[in-house]
């Protein structure tokens, strides 16, 4: 734990101090290797630690050359999905480079899917402006005609609410934008800083009534929050917050990543849960899952531009066996955008006060841990098994999280490795 680190920093300045040749040496030491001083047994993997560091410092270094840094790179939301204009149009933009032609149909349009065509750049991104615009909570979709020709319908990548269609059991992108006096007004304080020392509390909002039903957002916030505050938690992790067709999953099959769950409530409803829970004293934790995603099609991100290399590896690097999921390819510019501005997006539209990473061993390796009893042999944490790209990945998540949030953000990894 954090105490435990605590000591071990000490110890090693004591040693630093004493005149320990080891510790002094790395201790000084600014290309990643200085854990290296913490524990001896590293030393023999030196270079893979200055590799990765190296890749690290390259990726945001050219982030912060090219979209002027991690702090409006995590800000994708801002371009991508819709956007109400001042004049009442909407703005559309989606990433899809191996389509060739997307469309954007909906109830605005009647569900015409020839009639708002939109308009590729340079780097892969469509764009429209529906000059009429989009009536809140009304249903869209995306037509993407795929490289082969087949008409795809797709749920927009960055859509902020979805609901199950009763009629097909799919579900469909809602156009969330609720006029300014049904928009929740937040009560309570934005953040709750992180506690010195931490009890959390893990919870499921659709497990979380009495009742032989799927619990909701208010419900768990009137009836719940303050036994789990009243009981001396610093802290809530909420599993099955992001948007996921299959509820069996218990949240771990993400669709779409920037919806809140429909089963539980609105948008609004969730926001005020959490505003509840900052008015207790609790500290909100997210559950999210950036190891994988959805096989789904039709309502996920798989195959969204008529291939399987999107926002995932092809072929078989890019399907998790156990899970029956879509690993992503954190090496892509597009990829490390979304699931950078994903966890941007729950800090400042929720007030989410930060995140439990599931699944970071399938992250950090390969081979996803599939069949691998880990012994603690250093051997097993270095070499070409490791995915060094889901790495750097999270060295920046973790730098752009603690350098915005430094006195709130607080990021666990879940890792049986």
């Amino acid at each position: 734990g954090e105490g435990r680190l605590v000591v071990v920093r000490r110890m090693v300045g004591a040693m630093a101090e004493e005149g320990d040749p080891h510790v002094a040496y790395w201790s000084k030491q600014t290309d990643g290797t200085k854990v290296i001083a913490q524990d001896p047994h590293l030393e023999g993997f030196a270079d893979s630690l200055r590799y990765r560091f190296n890749q690290y410092s390259n990726l945001k270094n050219a982030i912060e050359d090219n979209e002027g840094g991690l702090e409006v790179f995590s800000r994708g939301y801002e371009k991508f999905g819709f956007h109400r204009q001042d004049d009442g149009s909407v703005v559309y933009r989606e990433w899809a480079p191996a389509a060739r032609e997307v469309y954007l149909t909906g109830d605005f349009n009647n569900w015409d899917r020839r009639s708002h065509g939109l308009v590729k750049d340079d780097f892969g991104v469509w764009s429209i402006r529906i000059q009429e615009g989009i009536p809140h909570s009304s249903r869209v979709k995306t037509v993407v005609v795929a490289p082969d020709g087949m008409n795809l319908d797709r749920i927009p990548a960055y859509a902020s609410f979805c609901m199950q269609n009763t009629a097909t059991t799919l579900y469909d992108a809602v156009y969330w934008d609720p006029s300014k006096e049904w928009k929740y007004k937040w009560e309570g304080p934005e953040h709750v800083k992180k506690p010195e020392s931490m009890r959390v509390y893990e919870c499921h909002i659709g497990m979380g009534s009495n009742d032989p039903k799927i619990g909701s957002y208010r419900e768990f916030a009137e009836n719940v929050l303050p036994h789990i505050a009243n009981t001396g938690y610093t802290s809530i992790q909420i599993m099955a917050i992001m948007e996921h067709s299959y509820y069996a999953s218990f949240g771990y099959h993400v669709t779409n990543f920037f919806a809140a769950s429909s089963r539980c409530g609105t948008p609004e409803d969730l926001k005020y849960m959490i505003d509840e829970a900052h008015k207790l004293g609790l500290h909100v934790l997210m559950d999210i899952v950036h190891s994988h995603s959805s096989s789904n099609a039709m309502d996920g991100l798989s195959m969204f531009d008529g291939t399987d290399h999107q926002y995932f590896h092809g072929g078989e690097a890019g399907y998790h066996s156990m899970w029956d999921s879509r690993v992503f390819d954190y090496g892509k510019w597009e990829v490390l955008r979304f699931l950078l501005s994903n966890l941007r997006w729950w800090m400042e539209e929720y007030h989410f006060d930060g995140f439990r990473f599931d699944g970071v061993t399938s992250m950090l390796y390969k081979h996803h841990g599939i069949n691998m009893g880990f012994s603690g042999n250093y051997n097993e944490y270095f070499g070409f098994q490791v995915d060094v790209d889901a790495c750097v990945y999270m060295m920046l998540a973790n730098e752009m999280l603690h350098t915005i949030y430094p006195d709130v953000a607080v990021t666990i990894a879940e890792d049986v490795s």
